[in-house]
């Protein structure tokens, strides 16, 4: 085992959808964090960026900026939202299993670390939980009260079918 993990120090390719890379530092990847009860990830926001709503179901999560500006925010069990734009050297904490998101807020690449609270937080990205598999388009109109041409193309873009 190795307790020490140098894959946080390039860049992640933010060439995506999405135009943000996470490069994590998980017990898959960092096997030293066995049984510490924590994890780190490193967060590229080209400009434009965004990590869409997702939730850790297995953890607890801050976030550190140390270039640029991330506008960060979730939303509470009690539907109260928490919105900060933070700036290098600022944090934000999300707690456990609820909806969180994370925008680049500027002009130029951001860069942060996230910190989480477990080996193996585990990860659902809403969109492509609801968008990105075979439920059918009748369904996901019924319970997300989008329309149909909404929905196909939402389906289209992440690749879901149905």
């Amino acid at each position: 085992m190795t307790f020490v993990f140098s894959g946080l120090a390039k860049a992640g390719n933010t060439s995506n959808i999405i135009k943000a890379a996470v490069t994590p530092a998980f017990i898959a990847q960092f096997p030293g964090v066995n049984g510490l009860g924590i994890s780190l990830a490193r967060l590229d926001l080209a400009p434009g960026g965004v990590i869409p709503f997702h939730t850790h179901p297995g953890a607890s999560e801050v976030l550190l900026v140390l270039h640029g500006s991330i506008t960060a925010g979730f939303i509470s069990s009690a539907n109260s939202v928490y919105l900060k734009t933070l700036k290098k050297g600022q944090i934000m904490v999300f707690p456990q299993g609820l909806l969180h998101f994370q925008v680049n807020a500027g002009g130029k690449r951001a860069i942060g670390i996230v910190g989480f609270s477990s080996p193996s937080p585990g990860l659902q990205i809403e969109a492509f939980a609801v968008f990105g598999n075979n439920l059918t388009s009748a369904l996901v109109e019924k319970t997300t009260f989008l329309d149909h041409a909404q929905v196909k193309k939402l389906k289209g873009i992440l690749g879901g079918t149905g």
